[in-house]
């Protein structure tokens, strides 16, 4: 009997379990994929240079620079082999010259889990009419505003986001947070900062025990609580250089510095209380048509297993087109992992104009 309600619960504690040990540092982790084929090409480099509807999900400040009166972006990526599915859209208006909204949606999910728990009965039979399935999916509510202050250059916004956590019908979760962000410009340099999870993002999970806690105790696993899962606060900092190497060609270079502050973790300056995660990109246009983007992040030290250390990073890359009011973006980009699990990412973006 044990070994069988073993095997039927393998699928639900794969979920729940992982879900309830979550360190603080590590949670909302889905929001730090990232977003937009252009972004993840150029390795998450963004804070200062984002123009367009995904400064939504970047920095808000950025919003100011869409010159269309309503941008549209759409995008899906899945990792893993197929496995997780991850989904972006948003829609950004230009109130006047000075301001404007954006409403962004992020989700990220692995589909079509068996749920076992009621594949074998009592007498060790299967019944296959039996096996259902359920989803484990993360979603993100943006909804974000931008003004250009009154020196000149100087842009800034904030977002409020919603988040929901589901693991089928076993629990959910909760969430409201906000990200400030700001922008200067000056000559051909951008500075941006932003403030994710200014005030500490809370995630209030309930669990439904009832379809599961006979289960979880004839297999001497612990039975999930509610509980509140936080997310720390986080700080980037970032500067961007764009020059015109020629009349048709353009060179953007931008740096991030991301900063934690919930203990020492495996960055490039990694110390306690503050780690420092530098990640940079690069973007090379042509005739405002065309764009060539690289970058590398997730810069660490790794212990090699004949001894010593080494440096690993992560190398992105990806190509822009624009043709008048659309474009395609495409990268080549993974979750961080240090392996060749990389994924095809396409994002589509369309510039709306009102009639005169």
């Amino acid at each position: 009997m044990k070994l069988t309600q073993t095997i039927a619960s393998f699928t639900l504690l794969a979920s729940i379990q992982f879900v309830s040990a979550q360190a603080p540092k590590y949670s909302n982790e889905f929001l730090s994929i990232g977003v937009g084929g252009r972004a993840l090409g150029m390795s998450d480099a963004q804070v200062a240079s984002v123009n367009d509807v995904t400064a939504g999900f970047w920095n808000p400040a950025g919003l100011t620079l869409i010159k269309s009166d309503v941008q549209v972006t759409a995008m899906h990526s899945e990792y893993f082999a197929g496995i997780a599915k991850f989904d972006y859209g948003a829609i950004g208006k230009r109130i006047d010259d000075s301001r404007a909204l954006c409403f962004s949606i992020v989700r990220f999910s692995v589909d079509d889990i068996p749920n076992t728990l009621d594949l074998i009965d009592a007498s060790g039979n299967i019944n296959y009419d039996k096996l259902k399935s359920f989803a484990a999916a993360d979603y993100a509510f943006y909804f974000s505003y931008a003004k250009k202050a009154k020196l000149a250059g100087l842009r800034y916004g904030g977002s409020a986001k919603i988040i929901h956590r589901v693991i089928g019908d076993f629990g959910k979760a909760w969430g409201f947070g906000f990200d400030l962000g700001a922008q200067y410009e000056r000559g051909n340099w951008n500075f941006g900062v932003l403030g994710k999870d200014v005030t500490s993002t809370f995630n209030a999970w309930s669990y439904n025990t009832d379809q599961f806690a006979e289960t979880f105790a004839l297999t001497n696993n612990e039975i999930p609580k509610n509980s509140m899962e936080i997310t720390l606060p986080k700080l980037i900092l970032a500067a961007a250089y764009k020059t015109n190497l020629s009349k048709k060609f353009s060179l953007l270079a931008e740096l991030d510095n991301d900063m934690t502050f919930d203990g020492q973790r495996n960055e490039v300056i990694s110390s306690n209380p503050v780690s420092v995660d530098p990640h940079i990109g690069l973007e090379i246009g042509y005739d405002d048509f065309i764009f060539l983007r690289g970058g590398v992040m997730n810069i660490q030290k790794v212990k090699n297993v004949g001894g010593g250390s080494s440096t690993i990073y992560q190398p992105n890359m990806g190509i822009g087109i624009r043709l008048k009011n659309f474009s395609i973006e495409y990268a080549l980009s993974n979750v961080g992992s240090q392996e060749t699990l990389y994924s095809n990412i396409f994002s589509l973006k369309l510039d709306i104009y009102k009639h005169k």
